[in-house]
C-alpha cells in the first residue's frame, strides 16, 4: 500500500486529475495525518429534510438495485451524497461499515475535499465527472485502506449537480470495473429522472389543453423550470427562460416582452394581454375540505381554474395556512399540526413537496397564500367533520374539542370559514 505523503504529487507519481486535487487541497491547509476541520454531523432533522427534497431520492431504488451485485457484499458500501458532498445514504455488510466507521463514513457526515481531501465523492463533485480514487491516491493517510469509485448526478431539466453515486470497498479488493459500472448506473438514474420530468410536462400539459382551447390569442403553458407543455398561436419553443422567483401577475420575459403569469399545477400559463386588460394575479383560490374523506384546493384565474387532489398531511397544512393569512413559522406550522415547534424540518419538507405544485400560490418567508390573493376555506357544516383523520392541534381546536393556545394569535381559535 502507497504511504506516500503530499510529496507524491512533486515526484509524478499521481495521476493528472488526482494531482490537481492534491494541489486544492494543499491549498486550503488540509492535513494529510487529521484530514481537514471537522464539519459536524447533519441533526437527524435536517438529514432526514435533505433526502425529502432530494430529486436523488426518487431514483434510490435505481441506484440500489443497478450497483446491489456490488454494494450487496460483505466488503463494499454504497454511499449517496449530495451536491455538498453530504452523506444521505449508505448501504454495505457490516465488515465495510465497520471500516466505513473508522473513517467517519457516516450517515450526514461531509465528504467535501475540503473537509476529507481528496477522496473520490469531494473529487468527483469538483471535477464534475466519473472518478476512481485507489488507496495511496487518496490524500488523508486514514482514508488510504479504500478504493473508491463515483459517479456525479445530474438534474436533466437545468444540468444542476445534484450529488454523487460512490461504491467503496477495502484497497486490497479493488475491482478495476467498478468505474464504468457506478457510471452506467449513475446514466440510467439520469434517464429515469429525465422520464419522470417529460411525464410531468405530460401531466401539465392535460391541464394546459382546455385552457388554451379558450383563449383567443397567444399563450403558453410551461413548468416550473420553463420547459413548454403546451401552445396556441405562436411557434412552440423547448424552454423559456422564467424569472429565479415568479410570481402570477404582469411581467416582462426577456423571449417574450410584456406577458401575464397565471399559476398552473406545477407550472405557468404565460399569455398576452389587450392593452386594456386590468391587472390581475392569480384569481381566486378555494381549500375545499368539506368532505369526510376527499380534499382538494382550486386556483381560478382570468383564462379558465384547475383543481387538484390533496392529500391528508397537505389539506392540514393548507388549513393552517388558511387560518394564518399574515404567514406562519415553519416552527408555528409545526405547532399547528404536531403540537411540537420542534417538528420544523419536516413541515419544511412537507411544504417543499406542496410548493412543488401549488408554487405560484404559495409564499415563503413566511409561509402563506400568496399576496393578495384571495382564499376561501371551505369547511363542513359541522364542524365535528373537520379532516375526521386528523389529530393536528389547529384541526382539533376548529372542531372545538382543544382550545387553541395563547401564543397562537389569529390562529385557529379565531378563524372564519372565509378569510380574505
Amino acid at each position: 500500500m502507497d504511504h506516500a505523503g503530499p510529496s507524491a504529487k512533486q515526484n509524478g507519481q499521481l495521476r493528472p486529475l488526482i494531482g490537481e486535487s492534491w494541489h486544492r487541497v494543499l491549498r486550503v491547509g488540509i492535513d494529510p495525518d487529521r484530514g481537514g476541520p471537522p464539519d459536524g454531523l447533519l441533526s437527524a432533522e435536517e438529514l432526514e429534510h435533505r433526502r425529502t427534497t432530494s430529486r436523488i431520492g426518487e431514483v434510490l431504488g435505481t441506484l440500489r438495485e443497478g450497483l446491489s451485485a456490488l454494494a450487496g457484499t460483505e466488503t463494499t458500501m454504497l454511499v449517496v451524497c449530495d451536491a455538498e458532498g453530504r452523506v444521505l445514504w449508505r448501504d454495505g455488510g457490516r465488515g465495510m461499515r465497520r471500516q466505513a466507521e473508522r473513517v467517519a463514513l457516516f450517515e450526514g457526515s461531509s465528504w467535501s475535499e475540503a473537509t476529507a481531501g481528496t477522496n473520490a465523492i469531494g473529487t468527483s463533485l469538483v471535477a464534475r465527472r466519473p472518478l476512481r480514487v485507489d488507496a495511496g491516491e487518496h490524500f488523508v493517510r486514514a482514508l488510504r485502506e479504500m478504493s473508491c469509485a463515483a459517479a456525479p448526478l445530474h438534474d436533466p431539466r437545468d444540468g444542476s449537480l445534484l450529488g454523487v453515486v460512490n461504491v467503496a470497498s477495502p484497497a486490497a479488493l479493488r475491482q478495476p470495473a467498478t468505474l464504468a459500472l457506478v457510471s452506467a448506473v449513475a446514466q440510467v438514474a439520469e434517464g429515469e429522472l429525465r422520464l419522470r420530468h417529460w411525464e410531468a410536462v405530460d401531466r401539465l400539459r392535460s391541464v394546459a389543453a382546455p385552457l388554451l382551447a379558450r383563449i383567443g390569442g397567444r399563450a403558453v403553458a410551461v413548468d416550473r423550470d420553463g420547459w413548454t407543455a403546451a401552445v396556441t398561436g405562436m411557434p412552440p419553443a423547448g424552454r423559456i427562460a422564467l424569472p429565479a422567483d415568479p410570481v402570477a401577475g404582469r411581467t416582462w420575459l426577456p423571449s417574450l416582452g410584456r406577458c401575464v403569469l397565471e399559476p398552473l399545477p406545477g407550472g405557468w400559463l404565460i399569455r398576452f394581454p389587450d392593452a386594456d386588460e386590468a391587472p390581475g394575479g392569480a384569481g381566486q383560490v378555494v381549500v375545499d375540505l368539506t368532505s369526510a374523506r376527499s380534499w382538494s384546493v382550486s386556483v381560478h384565474g382570468p383564462s379558465g381554474s384547475w383543481t387538484r387532489p390533496l392529500s391528508p398531511r397537505h389539506a392540514e397544512l393548507l388549513f393552517a395556512l388558511a387560518l394564518r393569512p399574515e404567514g406562519s413559522t415553519a416552527a408555528q406550522l409545526a405547532a399547528d399540526l404536531f403540537g411540537d415547534t420542534g417538528r420544523a424540518v419536516t413541515v419544511r419538507a412537507e411544504l417543499s413537496r406542496l410548493r412543488r405544485h401549488l408554487g405560484a400560490v404559495l409564499d415563503h418567508r413566511p409561509y402563506r397564500f400568496a399576496e393578495a390573493t384571495p382564499v376561501r376555506l371551505l369547511r363542513p357544516a359541522d364542524p365535528r367533520d373537520l379532516l375526521p383523520f386528523s389529530t393536528a392541534p389547529a384541526v382539533l381546536a376548529a372542531r372545538g374539542l382543544t382550545p387553541p393556545s395563547d401564543d397562537r394569535r389569529g390562529g385557529p381559535g379565531r378563524a372564519g370559514p372565509a378569510h380574505r
